[in-house]
């Protein structure tokens, strides 16, 4: 009973959050139909900071680490995104009425990570005197980002496929009706041209390179890319780290206002995303508890740094995920994805996953 009433009021914390908060609000005012409008130009700027501001808190980790013991836990991380997002693609978009795009983006949420959900591991883990490797943090981009790019991916794999298959149905009417024409005219028409499979396939380089020159992605790795190769610590300490809350506020007042216009097409499916949002951080999480117990066993990773690699694939992006995939998906609905992740998703990973990972490696510790 207690831990009901623990995981309801940890809920109804996070609905009072600022982030939740603001998306929320951003529903509630496009749901009255006001008038109020935030410029593309600044939604476009608001995402490049904060994602810069992302990828130079990973890069500085990063470069602070121990990279030869960092090596196998980063591969497993990339494994564990990428691995997350495939799971998604069959199950959730494998369920009656569940738009593939829709499913995709939601299942690149999750591979994605949340850092309030590892800042809040850590905290509680401190707090049980459980130690981990300073690097572990670290880790987060390595899944962050693979995930991210599986997702878009996969998108515009299905995109092609489905616009190849089109195409091909067109080329098909248009023949017939053409043989319909000749056989009046009495002329005899040529079959109907084969199908071109060399020509028809669709090539994975083209789309990882175009999904990786996105504006969201690559503010992304150039942040990244300077927090590793530079020293941005007073500029970041000064600028983007001070910044960075109030302008994550208005960027989800902006997915609310969207997710709102939308919201009617995720309420004949809701309950499948509810599935998929308690359901999936948890086996996340336990899938990727498993390959950092290889790390472990192999390496001496830490069962602290265990609990982190599983608490980040419990977790689903409240920060680089939803711009992101609104870039590189803008046929899914964020009302899937974002309402998937901050009503089930999150308070699951928080009351569920963070506990349940640090009791496995309390247990581990004591046999």
């Amino acid at each position: 009973m207690d831990f009901l009433s623990d995981f309801l009021t940890l809920f109804l914390g996070k609905l009072q959050s600022p982030t939740l908060g603001f998306l929320i609000g951003g529903m509630v005012v496009a749901a009255v139909n006001s008038r109020l409008q935030i410029p593309d130009a600044i939604y476009k700027f608001i995402v490049f900071m904060l994602l810069i501001k992302v990828g130079l808190s990973g890069g500085i980790a990063i470069r602070n680490a121990n990279l030869a013991a960092m090596l196998l836990p980063a591969v497993f991380a990339m494994i564990v995104g990428m691995l997350i997002v495939f799971i998604g693609c069959y199950t959730l978009a494998k369920l009656p009425k569940v738009k593939t795009l829709d499913a995709i983006a939601t299942a690149g949420l999750f591979g994605a990570v949340s850092g309030s959900t590892l800042a809040a591991a850590l905290t509680l883990m401190e707090t049980e005197g459980i130690q981990y490797e300073a690097w572990a943090a670290a880790l987060y981009p390595f899944m962050d980002i693979p995930a991210l790019v599986t997702a878009i991916v996969l998108a515009s794999l299905y995109t092609s496929k489905q616009r190849s298959s089109a195409e091909e149905e067109l080329s098909k009417e248009e023949f017939l009706s053409k043989q319909e024409y000749y056989g009046k005219q009495g002329i005899i028409a040529r079959g109907y041209p084969k199908r071109d499979n060399a020509a028809k396939r669709v090539k994975i380089w083209p789309i990882v390179k175009e999904s990786l020159q996105g504006s969201a992605l690559s503010a992304l790795l150039l942040g990244l890319a300077l927090g590793v190769l530079t020293r941005p610590e007073s500029i970041y300490d000064s600028f983007f780290n001070p910044l960075f809350r109030g302008l994550l506020s208005i960027l989800m007042l902006v997915m609310g206002m969207e997710a709102s216009a939308r919201i009617s097409e995720l309420r004949k499916v809701g309950q499948w995303y509810a599935l998929y949002a308690f359901i999936g951080p948890l086996l996340h999480g336990l899938i990727a508890f498993g390959f950092g117990m290889i790390a472990h066993v192999t390496t001496g990773f830490s069962l602290g740094g265990v609990v982190i690699l599983a608490v980040i694939a419990s977790s689903s992006s409240d920060i680089s995920g939803p711009p992101t995939l609104r870039a590189g998906i803008p046929s899914a609905n964020p009302s899937a994805y974002i309402g998937s992740s901050t009503a089930v998703g999150t308070p699951v990973a928080l009351a569920l996953g963070i506990p349940l990972y640090i009791g496995l490696a309390q247990a581990l510790m004591g046999s």
